[in-house]
């Protein structure tokens, strides 16, 4: 499977990258191809070290082209930059593309991190990102509570619950298979793409336990 992230070059995409190489081709996507290529080399340097050998591959591409390729998508971009990024983007994902969204629509203020559609009525990111899709049913929001620093350590167990949004069943399916193959995660299933906030809203939430608590890294696991 050629799963492709958007905003590869981040701490997110290199996790992603390092997570799901070893069986599955991925591609690193980036506004300039010559960096996404030179992430792919560090990954692969990377996750050689860690595993000996892998059976898949990382390669990089401009973010176009990694659109266009893709059996997933990740989109590992800021709020902000859904509009910009996605608006010339996912019009270019085949049909039957999953694309995945863990993006979180937060800010910091002086009372910690708070969720920008309570605070100020924005859409939330699955709203934002879905008037983009071609086939609005593909889009799945996951990913939004899991630790950046223990996921780019290929050899740190994760042990997480992932939030899943979505319609589509097949969707749906797919990246609860994605999730499965990293050792340590489950997916929970919240419902329907219209109750992504619910994923979303864990994120300001999970941050301001780890900081008024001084906790290192948590993540949320279902009892």
């Amino acid at each position: 499977m050629k799963i492709g992230i958007i905003g590869g070059t981040g701490g997110m995409g290199k996790g992603f990258a390092l997570r799901w190489c070893k069986n599955h081709q991925i591609l690193i996507g980036s506004r300039d191809a010559q960096r996404a290529q030179e992430s792919a080399n560090e990954y692969t340097q990377a996750a050689n070290q860690a595993y000996g050998s892998i059976s898949g591959s990382i390669s990089g591409a401009d973010n176009n082209s990694v659109a266009e390729q893709s059996d997933v998508l990740i989109l590992s971009i800021p709020y902000d930059n859904i509009d910009a990024v996605c608006s010339g983007l996912l019009s270019r994902v085949k049909d039957s593309c999953t694309v995945i969204s863990p993006i979180v629509p937060m800010t910091k203020t002086d009372l910690g991190f708070e969720f920008l559609p309570l605070k100020e009525g924005k859409p939330f990111s699955h709203q934002m990102v879905q008037k983009h899709m071609k086939n609005k049913n593909k889009l799945v929001s996951a990913f939004h509570v899991i630790s950046e620093k223990k996921l780019i350590d290929p050899n740190y167990t994760l042990d997480y619950d992932i939030f899943v949004c979505g319609d589509d069943k097949e969707a749906i399916d797919t990246v609860n298979s994605m999730i499965g193959e990293i050792k340590g995660l489950r997916p929970i299933f919240i419902g329907s793409g219209a109750l992504a906030y619910q994923a979303e809203i864990a994120t300001p939430l999970l941050l301001n336990i780890m900081i008024k608590n001084k906790m290192k890294n948590p993540g949320i696991k279902i009892l």
